[in-house]
């Protein structure tokens, strides 16, 4: 008879009640003090592992046939007792960080990419038998390790008569022992929020969230590859600010208490301070890193994200988007090996052309207004007949030709740029050129482009506005829009105007958060976050 070990805290045994998990912490709590009783230690601090679980599967041949003795460590992931034996399957996590560089090769071939295979990388049967490690030695064993313990053991590799690759033990020691259960292994956690307030343990039995993790991992550094390959330096600049500046945000507010004043979380990855080095003479220099936003929570939009931000000095917004365009397509060869994408209902191919779309004509051909000339309640009108729902707060212009415009985004699959953006939606873009020479006579769009793929931004940039004039007369139109209750507008920061007074070269600036990563998944971009902020019990 074969005897399952594997706890299942929703099995009703006959005759048995499911014991809780107080129950359960404590019996382990007893065989903790079993294993302290016996002189040995619980969590020692060193293991004296020869081998990761991937690199022996990987040598497997030559370990097997010269039959080294060599010492494996990971956590018991399940146990099974037959007679004087007991069979664990024991996983180190391996899979992710220890591949070879020719069984990645391999596996890329043959496409063999698939969540189980990484899983299985990382796992290994063992055998402990009452005639290798004496009876003691076996019983003791049984008496103090569950599952969910993190081992060492020592032994040999070789195949059992069914295939499968095993470690004979000859000797063992805890490395951690688990004061709790894992989840039941065939359905771990089930409720999306446990889930996420507990992501170590999704994780565990989750390969999806692993293989996720380490995309996201390559995510940021292809794009750092791409960016340095171009020449741009990567630099750090402030997460406090006096002034919050480089978009339109609400921002989080603390107290500095050495030096008594308020200051606020950033908003941006270092917009003005990047300029402030455009000043200063750096040709190019981006930053990846966190900013913090105190706004709403769905699907595309989080608090406390990553963000990358370039500024290419004598450069335009056309050199910006070709620039982009190349920078994206080199990501997603590099993340995921492709350039096709499921994004939410949309096929997207960042292969093919990558169209340009007027924001006037856009939202005309969408909702039949014409922004340059309907007024205020004209637009809240049609707001209304949309069924589009807008705070009313501080609601100007400028935020009800924004929801008109995010009501039209949603139909557009994309890749492609919006382009032509109304002046008032862009305080920190360079006009674009007058039709005319015509004294006086200035245009009301910017040069600015957002990428758009499957109805939503995916980056933004512009042609930065270095005339210190028309910046400070648009920081205090923005100013006017704040003290009319428009929380998201703009502050006045003479810091700034008085650098560029001092200069700043023609220059293209660009930003990406971690949304577009999110979408290249096809998943919310909080489940795409590895430990985002929960609200406590």
């Amino acid at each position: 008879m074969i005897l399952i070990l594997h706890y299942n805290p929703t099995a009703r045994l006959a005759r048995r009640p499911v014991p809780t998990i107080e129950e359960l912490r404590k019996t382990r709590i007893e065989k903790l003090k079993k294993l302290q009783n016996a002189g040995l230690l619980a969590y020692p601090a060193k293991t004296n592992r020869t081998h990761t679980i991937s690199e022996a599967l990987e040598n497997f041949g030559k370990l097997s046939k010269a039959k080294k003795r060599i010492v494996l460590a990971g956590r018991i992931m399940a146990q099974r007792g037959h007679g004087g034996a007991t069979f664990l399957d024991i996983n180190d996590g391996s899979s992710i960080t220890n591949f070879g560089q020719k069984e990645k090769e391999r596996r890329l071939r043959k496409k063999e990419n698939s969540p189980k295979l990484v899983m299985d990388k990382g796992k290994i049967q063992a055998i402990i038998k009452q005639d290798k490690v004496g009876e003691k030695g076996y019983q003791f064993f049984m008496d103090v390790f569950d599952i969910a313990d993190f081992v060492e053991v020592k032994g040999i590799l070789f195949t059992t008569q069914r295939g499968e690759k095993t470690i004979e033990v000859q000797d063992y020691k805890m490395l951690s022992k688990a004061l709790l259960p894992l989840p039941e292994k065939w359905h771990g956690i089930q409720d999306v929020e446990e889930k996420l307030r507990k992501r170590y343990l999704d994780i565990i039995f989750n390969p999806e969230i692993k293989e996720m993790i380490e995309k996201r991992a390559v995510f940021f550094a292809s794009m750092r590859e791409f960016l340095i390959k171009k020449g741009f330096l990567e630099v750090e600049t402030p997460v406090l600010e006096t002034i919050p500046g480089g978009a339109d945000a609400r921002p989080f507010i603390t107290h500095h208490n050495a030096l008594d004043m308020d200051v606020f979380l950033r908003i941006s990855g270092g917009e003005l301070w990047q300029k402030e080095l455009m000043v200063a003479g750096f040709e190019k220099t981006f930053e990846i890193g966190r900013i913090f936003r105190n706004e709403g929570m769905d699907s595309e939009h989080l608090q406390d994200y990553t963000q990358m931000e370039f500024y290419w000095a004598y450069a335009d917004y056309e050199e910006g988007m070709k620039l982009v365009e190349e920078m994206y397509k080199y990501i997603a060869k590099k993340t995921f090996r492709t350039l096709k994408f499921k994004m939410k209902n949309f096929e997207i191919d960042l292969g093919k052309k990558w169209e340009k779309y007027d924001y006037q004509s856009t939202i005309a051909k969408y909702t039949g207004v014409n922004i340059e000339e309907a007024s205020l309640p004209e637009i809240e009108k049609v707001l209304q007949k949309l069924k589009i729902d807008y705070d009313r707060k501080g609601f100007n212009i400028t935020r009800a030709i924004d929801n008109l415009w995010k009501y039209c985004r949603k139909n557009i699959s994309g890749p492609g740029f919006l382009i032509n953006v109304p002046i008032v939606m862009e305080p920190l873009a360079k006009r674009m050129p007058a039709l005319s020479r015509a004294e006086g006579e200035k245009s009301n769009k910017v040069q600015r482009f957002q990428v758009i793929l499957a109805g939503s931004e995916m980056g933004k940039g512009y042609s930065e506005l270095n005339d210190p004039i028309d910046q400070a007369e648009r920081f205090k139109e923005q100013q006017k829009l704040r003290e009319k209750g428009d929380e998201e507008a703009q502050r006045y920061d003479k810091d700034f105007i008085e650098a560029l007074e001092h200069g700043m070269p023609p220059t293209c600036g660009f930003g990406v958060s971690e949304r577009l990563f999110a979408f290249l998944m096809d998943k919310p971009v909080r489940e795409c976050q590895i430990f985002p902020l929960m609200r406590p019990k």
